[in-house]
């Protein structure tokens, strides 16, 4: 204990030490600026705040890091984990918790270039949503009088551009949007193309790209919003961008992808001279055609005219003539038989409903009591004595009373 008391001067605060050990490592010139290889876990994306959390890892040892908004707002790609990675940045110690960390400024794959990666990155994520599904591709216009197209207006491809349209297909006409091809500039303007003539509707198919160049010369055409809004064009958009070993995001989601710009005024419009060719064809076929027709429809004017109908129409109607009266005659007969057997059902049926009238029974020497209030007296019970009834016979009625009641013995 007292050991203790005489060293107390020299106890340090956990804060005191962890900044001690903070001005440490920060006054190592060669930790200012280091290049850190290995693979990435434990990542997160705060997406709130846009810092990158994560730690480094190799066989032997973990190292946390962190990247703040500012560095990775400009990073190509989104790191994932499992990632090689070269990160480049300087170490320090973060004083609360005691923990030296790696603060990032950089970041690419290990082995294969960032942009690369993001473009792989990119194609993946908009493959997987559809975007490059040949089912959603517009058809390209057969002969378009109106081409538009999206590049520098200074550069070789424009010129190329419109030296093919104007030699294959002079009667097109061309409406250039200028727009940088290159640089962080160059998408919105490339957007604005497409958007520009969507709305205003003055082209039939739009030719989008540039001339060949490295992939950061060609990064532009990479650009997700830029995919987007070609994919959501309502007019066919021909991507030509680069040279024919060069492939961009904008050659997937367009309708239709050209090797190089001057394959894309190839594709854009007809060559007259073939045109005219096919037009001929189409000519010629269809005066083969109707001249099938016309000679078809002569001979039945031929086949017709010569037919009974038009020659003697009057011997006709006496064919017609004579059949109504056939026909006449047969329809008497019928009729006539079917009254017959009419008439013979009905005489039958007559004789035997006369013989079930209940009225045929006083012809034969009965007679019917009834009471005055017309009811069939067929019952002793039925009378009293004095009681007046009429009696129906077969000729007439008789007014009576009755004096006597003798009822049957029962058996």
């Amino acid at each position: 204990m007292d050991e203790m008391r005489t060293d107390r001067r020299n106890v340090l605060t956990v804060t005191q030490l962890n900044t001690c050990i903070k001005t440490l490592i920060e006054g190592a010139d060669f930790l200012r600026s280091v290049y850190i290889k290995g693979e990435i876990s434990n990542f997160t994306n705060h997406y709130k705040t846009g810092h990158f959390y994560f730690t480094l890892k190799d066989e032997g040892s973990l190292l946390k890091a962190v990247m703040f908004r500012a560095s990775a707002s400009k990073l190509p790609f989104v790191p994932e984990n499992g990632m090689k990675v070269v990160v480049h940045g300087r170490i320090s110690a973060f004083v609360r918790d005691g923990q030296y960390q790696l603060y990032a400024d950089d970041m690419e794959p290990d082995g294969i270039g960032s942009l690369y990666f993001a473009f792989e990155q990119l194609k993946k994520k908009l493959e997987a949503e559809g975007l490059f599904a040949e089912s959603r591709k517009k058809p390209l216009p057969k002969i378009p009088t109106r081409i538009g197209i999206i590049t520098s207006p200074t550069g070789a491809a424009i010129r190329d551009m419109i030296n093919i349209i104007g030699r294959r297909f002079p009667y097109a006409k061309i409406l250039l949007y200028p727009a940088l091809v290159q640089g962080s500039d160059a998408p919105p303007q490339l957007i604005a193309g497409i958007q520009y003539f969507n709305a205003a509707r003055n082209v039939d198919v739009v030719i989008i790209g540039r001339g060949g160049g490295s992939i950061e010369d060609l990064w532009a055409f990479n650009d997700e919003g830029l995919a987007r809004c070609i994919a959501a064009s309502d007019l066919p958009v021909i991507s030509a961008v680069g040279h024919e070993t060069d492939f961009t995001i904008c050659d997937f989601v367009a309708d239709r992808r050209a090797p190089t710009p001057s394959a894309a005024a190839e594709l854009a419009v007809p060559e007259t001279a073939e045109l005219k060719r096919k037009i001929n064809n189409i000519v010629g076929r269809m005066e083969l055609l109707l001249g099938r027709q016309i000679e078809q429809r002569r001979q039945a004017v031929r086949y017709f005219s010569g037919a009974r109908v038009l020659s003697a129409p009057a011997a006709m109607l006496d064919d017609r003539r004579m059949n109504l009266v056939y026909l006449s005659e047969k329809l008497d007969r019928a009729v006539q038989v079917k009254m017959n057997a009419c008439r013979a059902d009905l005489a039958q049926r007559a004789v035997k409903l006369d013989a079930l009238n209940p009225l045929a029974i006083f012809g034969r020497g009965y007679s019917a009591a009834f009471a005055e209030n017309g009811e069939l007296l067929s019952r002793v019970d039925q009378l009293e004595i004095g009681q007046p009834i009429t009696l129906r016979l077969s000729d007439g009625e008789a007014q009576a009373n009755v004096t006597a009641l003798t009822p049957l013995p029962k058996t």
